[in-house]
């Protein structure tokens, strides 16, 4: 979008508001230009729903401390509108209420719309209810889906402009999005697919907000939208319009994590050295996706077969711990972008190769006052001496990019970390005592659709989201046979013995063809087995009586598929079929057009139960000796919230696969039983070359995930009440609930630097130092060695500046630990190993003292 456009644009909209607070959003190439200041925009993404409000403004500020300027984040459409027209925007679902967070903050805000959202939420983020509109096709030149959708954009837009929400009005939102990463997968659209492209920046650009539209992975996104890249690594993207400035709307600091899969993660070092690079070469505006994931709460999560926690590897971890390295190591890279921001937004560049093409110079120069600010990077996967002449001789490690201010010093190198690595345990708190929980238990009440009685027939397998609106996960398909259709006596193959004038029992195979996630099968009131994979063919042997038998199958969905094309039309549960008895002798018996009784959800979690409500009165609890290892159970247990105000977990090992509520707020879905390979971890990770999420993997052969995020904000000061339940059986007796503490610290900088510890909460404080040297170091956190060379004072320095403390900072120098220039080799370095403990709430006047002095 050309300068003069937008500006006419903002001079109409702020025409019409009238307030003097409303800031001019406008940009070229080089810049967001925001009230005539030229800038490139430094963001992070936290989805509101995915933490509670209590944590919103924790999270807003450390990322405003780790140099972020912008919070984005989706709208996501099924959240706010689960029932079409019946709108949703209370608790953790207040976006307004988010983005006047962030303006208290003092940062702007990018609204991304959509309303596609794919975000691994669950359907994309599409209601179901959408789904289910007869003629409707999603993403298309479909009116039907065109009107909905620009019904709830619009009412999205003029939510935020009653708020005041939008720059040009004087809020924080200085960029919205319509649509999302549609380019992807457009071509499976043919022709109706560019005409909704079209549609879509027409009526995005028609909702008048003074502020500039993006969308994501869209080559031919039409003028005036910006169009934007979303990946791993985006350096070598242009954009369509030689007008509009580079922006990266999805950094991707990690990987999302699915049931049965190991731990992914993305070294500090390859993050920071993506986004050196996408600035070296003109990038404008950089977002990070995610700078907090969070925690799939409910039935949120998608996929199929998303965990519940959204960690992501994000420089804050799913509680809002800092996850360092990555965060400071990151902020340390802001800090050095911020100081060349004037150079970078206003300048004449050149590039100059070095070493066959493998490092290069890439030079900023102002064109206000000559100012230079330079990238000079290595992309081999060995390190490079580069000689600039009079600007220096620089080492380059490799897959690295320094930043050079002036061209002549290195204020950063994406290879040199300079900050604190953190580890962080589940533990007790170290004011309270372990916890012996007491169980009561409650059978889910199966027995009526075990009897084959719904709530209503079909002659046909219905599709799940059309029967289930996707309210719950579960739906019953039942069907009654009678063995005469079956044991024909005028058929061979299919006779069957008369003995004591009484007919035998056959021996068959159910086969069910399945679309949906897990599937339970029963005959006759008992379970023949289970199984669940991405879509399959079930088989199990049966053991038919003669008369009428009764088949009840529960088909259970572990999220929505979120992306795709055409993903919103991927059938779910057993939707047609085919459901088939087959015989010793391969003849086969067609049940899928047999009268179908269906039954909608568990009886425990249907309205005026509840059994998930702890003040629901209709569960029967049962005291005494626990069930364990039985299916379709529930399980309720009271606990006192533990000490201080570290975030709270609940460690779910032993149970089986299922649903978990504290005091009626839901922290998602649990599978502990579901396990990670236990190949392919192998503790080594080599941040140089090309990310992918296969790569520097953890956590093989354990339960993907054993921890669940509690909310502090979920917990009362008294008795808290969880409640379980369990689908394939699992035994309670060893959950428990710890908090999420940082009880190692380890640092690793370089000379010239700061190396700032910190135990990342005022209750914890240093407490011992295990290791500390300064020279060359040898080793990484947990195995540090001496090197050739160690200044003597290097323990009793740090002790010095650190113990008793919940944070402190050294300067990495020869003059901190009394040593001569001659000491030393080229690169001095500290490595210090501290131990971080908690203090007894009794102590903390003399903590306070200690703090002062």
């Amino acid at each position: 979008m050309p300068v003069s456009w937008i500006g006419i644009l903002l001079v109409a909209g702020l025409a019409s508001i009238g307030s003097c607070s409303a800031a001019a959003v406008e940009y070229d190439a080089n810049a967001v230009i925001i009230n005539g200041q030229r800038k490139i925009i430094l963001s992070g993404s936290i989805h509101y729903p995915r933490s509670t409000v209590e944590m919103w403004s924790d999270l807003i500020q450390k990322a405003k401390a780790g140099g972020i300027d912008a919070i984005e984040t989706y709208i996501f459409w099924n959240a706010h509108e689960p029932r079409r027209r019946e709108y949703n925007f209370a608790g953790n679902l207040d976006f307004v209420q988010f983005f006047q967070k962030v303006q208290e903050a003092g940062l702007y805000g990018i609204l991304r719309i959509g309303p596609y959202a794919c975000a691994e939420w669950n359907y994309g983020g599409f209601p179901v209810w959408l789904h289910n509109i007869p003629g409707i096709k999603f993403r298309t030149d479909n009116e039907i889906f065109k009107n909905e959708m620009q019904t709830f954009t619009t009412k999205i837009v003029n939510m935020a402009k009653e708020a005041k929400l939008f720059a040009s009005q004087g809020g924080p939102v200085i960029l919205a999005q319509i649509e999302n990463e549609y380019g992807n997968v457009m071509g499976s659209y043919g022709e109706a697919g560019k005409s909704y492209v079209k549609w879509c920046a027409q009526m995005a650009v028609a909702q008048n907000i003074g502020v500039p539209w993006i969308m994501c992975q869209q080559s031919d996104a039409p003028s005036p939208v910006i169009n934007t890249c979303n990946g791993f690594y985006c350096d070598t993207f242009t954009p369509n319009n030689p007008t509009s400035p580079k922006m990266w709307t999805e950094n991707w600091t990690g990987w999302f994590k699915k049931w049965g899969q190991k731990d992914p993660h993305r070294t500090a070092e390859d993050l920071a050295f993506a986004v050196a690079r996408f600035f070296q070469y003109g990038g404008v505006l950089q977002n990070y996706y995610m700078y907090h994931g969070g925690t799939n709460f409910g039935r949120t999560s998608g996929g199929p077969f998303i965990t519940t926690s959204y960690d992501y590897d994000a420089p804050l971890d799913e509680y809002g711990n800092l996850n360092q390295p990555k965060w400071g190591h990151l902020k340390n890279l802001h800090a050095a972008l911020k100081l060349g921001e004037n150079v970078l937004t206003n300048s004449t560049v050149k590039s100059t190769k070095y070493s066959d093409g493998w490092a290069e110079l890439t030079t900023y120069t102002s064109n206000i006052n000559g100012e230079r600010f330079c990238f000079l990077s290595n992309t081999k996967m060995d390190d490079l001496d580069v000689d600039l002449q009079q600007d220096g001789k620089y080492f380059v490690p490799a897959w690295s990019v320094s930043i050079l201010q002036g061209c002549n010093k290195e204020i950063h190198s994406t290879a040199k970390v300079n900050v604190q690595t953190s580890l962080i345990v589940k533990k007790l708190h170290e004011n309270d005592k372990p916890q012996k929980l007491s169980w009561v238990w409650a059978a889910e009440p199966i027995k009526t659709p075990l009897h084959g009685r719904g709530r209503f027939k079909a002659s046909q397998l219905i599709e799940q989201k059309a029967a289930t609106n996707d309210e719950t996960d579960y739906l019953w398909y039942m069907t009654r046979d009678d063995s005469k259709k079956i044991f024909h006596p005028h058929c061979h193959s299919m006779q069957y013995r008369v003995d004591n004038n009484k007919t035998a029992s056959q021996n068959m195979t159910l086969r069910v063809k399945y679309s949906g996630q897990f599937l339970h099968a029963f005959v006759n009131g008992k379970e023949i087995g289970s199984q669940h994979d991405y879509g399959f063919t079930f088989e199990k042997p049966v053991l038919l009586k003669p008369g009428t038998n009764v088949i009840s199958l529960l088909s259970v969905t572990v999220g929505l598929q979120n992306y795709g094309e055409f993903f919103d039309e991927g059938p779910e549960g057993i939707a047609g079929g085919p459901v088939e008895l087959v015989d010793s002798s391969n003849t086969t018996t067609n049940l899928s057009t047999n009268e179908w009784s269906y039954k909608v959800g568990l009886i425990g979690e249907g309205r005026g139960r509840r059994f998930y409500d702890p003040t629901s009165g209709r569960a029967k609890w049962i005291s005494g000796k626990l069930r364990v290892g039985r299916a379709m159970t529930w399980y309720k247990t009271t606990f006192q919230a533990p000490s201080g105000t570290e975030p709270v977990v609940v460690d779910l090992q032993g149970m089986g696969k299922g649903h978990a509520w504290v005091n009626g707020n839901s922290l998602g879905r649990f599978w502990p039983t579901e396990t990670a390979d236990p190949n392919g971890c192998d503790g080594k990770c080599d941040y140089r070359g090309k990310y992918k999420d296969s790569k520097c993997l953890s956590n093989c052969g354990n339960p993907t995930q054993r921890w669940y995020h509690v909310p502090r904000s979920f917990l009362n000061n008294g008795s808290n009440t969880l409640i379980l339940f369990d689908e394939i059986g699992g035994n309670p007796s060893d959950v428990s609930f710890q908090i999420t503490a940082t009880e190692t610290i380890c640092g690793n900088a370089y000379e010239g630097s700061t190396l700032e510890l910190s135990c990342n909460s005022e209750q914890r404080i240093i407490s011992g130092i295990q290791y500390a040297s300064f020279g060359d170091p040898q080793g990484s956190c947990g195995s540090f060695q001496k090197g050739s060379i160690e200044a003597s004072s290097s323990l009793s320095a740090v002790e010095k500046a650190c113990i008793g403390k919940d944070s402190c900072s050294i300067n990495v120098s020869k003059t901190t630990f009394g040593v001569k220039d001659s000491f030393g080799v080229d690169n001095n370095r500290l490595a210090v190993q501290a131990v971080c403990t908690g203090y007894n709430e009794n102590d903390e006047e003399n903590h306070t003292q200690k703090k002062e002095n």
